[in-house]
């Protein structure tokens, strides 16, 4: 009976994750790049020095950097380290091109995703503002009993899937990776992190976003570190590398180091699957903390949630990719075609750091995964709120952590088909929301993105708690 039921849910794992989401989802990348005039550029070049810039005499709870850094908690994690790994042994090296092309599209509807979930958000009676896809879907769509519909089962969906995707799978990979090489036992690291992450969420988004600003830039950085490292041990194969990434991407091939490229259609997918699970571009999660921002305008903290793509994907997962081709390329010892767990792969690249390597890998897969933990809590408890109402957080915050401390002895095969299932169908609600809404974003675009500093004259409607 449960073999059946683990089949059944693999298989509708299998049709939700086809290509006609993974096509929906690219497809609303490409056309809200458009939509949008490529703010891809502006994003770089206005949203990263926003980022870093605090505006305390707008409306919200956090600066825009504890927002975005909340949002990159959630976004950076495994996938950044163990998921390119397994799209570059499922899909070969070319996958690593596709996942970087769905990061750059992708900074589009990260934009888009934002700027409605602060244009639509609300204020409760105690000051705590909300948003995200929820109400923007209930307060930006005309038809108000679809958009309200829409807006509870993505509310739903985002509320179930945090423990899975958010705290199981991660707090187990903490697990697993300090048991293999500290030799502490799973059990008492899942108490530890429990109790750590039960500290901190008990404190609401203020307590998470201020962990958050100190924790993620100290992650990026070591981790980012230590890919450099190796990459210059690798100098030699960089370009060699690149191009291999590039060719292997559109056609099947071998190359140095026993790599094969497979062809477009599993380069594309595995590349593409393994960017957007990364990002989260499209499944409307990072926008829950966007909404809490101090801002003046929806475009400006839109520009600044949008960096959280280019940092995930365009930086960390390209050179987590670049580490792993090169490494197989200059140890043709390593054969990548009887490995498919990723963890391996990015293993045997960091143990050419002498001593080090292990140290680096083991740090950054702990930070990237504690820390979507923490990221997830909020989203988690936001969308419990607009479904439960208030009441509802204390017994989710027991859930959550309870579900912390167990989740290193149980077995994730079936939570990580589930949390799939959640994250696509969170997505699904998401991005109608942005299509829909497509004109309500060019327009605000086009208001604001040249005066970034103008005030949004809309008022802010206050609800009950």
């Amino acid at each position: 009976m449960v073999e059946s039921i683990s089949n059944l849910i693999y298989a509708i794992d299998d049709v939700i994750w086809g290509w006609w989401l993974i096509i929906l989802l690219l497809g609303t990348h490409v056309f809200m790049t458009f939509r949008t005039g490529f703010i891809q550029w502006k994003s770089v070049t206005k949203g990263i020095p926003l980022s870093v810039t605090h505006d305390h005499s707008a409306e919200g709870e956090v600066s825009n950097f504890g927002a975005l850094t909340t949002a990159l908690a959630a976004t950076i994690g495994t996938g950044n380290i163990v998921g390119v790994g397994t799209a570059v042994a499922l899909g070969g090296p070319g996958a690593v091109l596709w996942c970087w092309l769905s990061g750059i599209f992708g900074i589009a509807t990260k934009y888009a995703e934002s700027l409605i979930a602060v244009k639509y958000r609300v204020k409760k009676k105690d000051g705590r503002m909300q948003g995200g896809a929820m109400y923007a879907l209930s307060r930006g769509l005309k038809w108000k009993k679809a958009g309200k519909l829409l807006g509870l089962l993505f509310a739903v969906f985002a509320g179930f899937a945090s423990f899975g995707i958010g705290c199981a799978t991660q707090v187990n990979a903490i697990a697993n990776i300090v048991q293999e090489n500290v030799g502490i036992p799973g059990w008492i690291i899942g108490l530890i992190v429990a109790l750590l992450t039960a500290v901190v969420i008990f404190g609401g988004i203020r307590s998470i976003a201020r962990v958050c600003e100190k924790l993620v830039p100290f992650m990026a950085l070591f981790y980012v570190l230590g890919c450099v490292i190796i990459l210059c041990i690798n100098f030699d194969y960089i370009v060699p590398a690149v191009t291999t990434i590039c060719r292997l991407a559109f056609r099947p091939g071998a190359a140095a180091g026993g790599l094969v490229g497979t062809g477009i259609m599993m380069a594309m997918r595995y590349g593409i699957a393994r960017g957007l699970f990364s990002n989260e571009s499209g499944m409307g999660s990072a926008p829950i903390a966007a909404a809490a921002a101090q801002t003046r305008n929806p475009v400006r903290q839109a520009l600044v949630s949008s960096t959280g793509t280019f940092w995930d994907t365009v930086v960390v997962c390209l050179m987590t990719g670049l580490v792993l081709v090169s490494t197989i390329m200059k140890n043709p010892a390593i054969n990548v075609n009887e490995i498919e767990d990723g963890g391996i792969l990015t293993t045997l690249a960091f143990e050419q750091i002498p001593y080090l390597g292990p140290v680096i890998l083991t740090l950054g897969i702990v930070c990237f995964a504690y820390s979507t933990v923490l990221g997830w809590a909020y989203y988690g408890e936001r969308a419990v709120e607009y479904f439960a109402g208030k009441k509802g957080l204390v017994p989710y915050r027991v859930l959550y952590v309870a579900v912390a401390a167990v989740a290193p002895v149980v077995t994730l095969d079936v939570v990580w088909a589930l949390a799939d299932i959640l994250n696509a169908l969170m997505a699904i609600p998401n991005l109608l929301a942005v299509l829909l809404l497509s004109n309500v974003i060019a327009r605000e675009t086009k208001r604001y993105i040249n005066d970034l500093d103008a005030w949004e004259e809309e008022e802010i409607p206050v609800v009950e708690d």
